[in-house]
């Protein structure tokens, strides 16, 4: 994997993935941004949402479970130090579907946490403390 970061101007940078695609970064107009895209740390906050969503969607389709939508919600405290590193990180997931068994799901973002998100492994390996919740909620129709 390899990706390609390019300064723009200010605090404004180009992200690159290998697959080509594009994220413009920027810092706040405080630190002389113009708030053009995502700060840096936001960025790794929403990988780490979504990688485990996909390890979810991925389990529980599987698992043959009817989910019509999987959403992922993150709330994230850091460091009043600098480097301001996350200390802890909550996901709690919002799973809509028809007749969602709970067992299942709960096994599927146990299964996220513990065994398949890179992301959440790297970040727990590095001193994040990670917790999940879920709840279930019936689809429409």
């Amino acid at each position: 994997m390899q990706a390609s970061v390019q300064w723009l101007d200010n605090v404004s940078f180009k992200a690159i993935s290998s697959s080509e695609h594009e994220v413009i970064m920027d810092g706040s107009p405080e630190y002389g941004g113009q708030n053009r895209g995502p700060r840096p740390m936001e960025l790794i906050l929403m990988g780490l949402g979504g990688c485990a969503s996909f390890d979810i969607v991925t389990i529980l389709k599987k698992s043959r479970q009817d989910i019509t939508d999987v959403k992922c919600e993150l709330n994230a405290d850091r460091s009043s130090d600098i480097p301001a590193v996350f200390t802890k990180i909550h996901l709690h997931f919002v799973v809509t579907g028809h007749a969602l068994k709970e067992k299942q799901v709960a096994k599927a973002v146990e299964l996220s946490a513990e065994k398949y998100c890179s992301a959440s492994k790297m970040l727990r390996d590095g001193g994040v403390e990670i917790t999940h919740d879920f709840e279930i909620v019936d689809a429409i129709n």
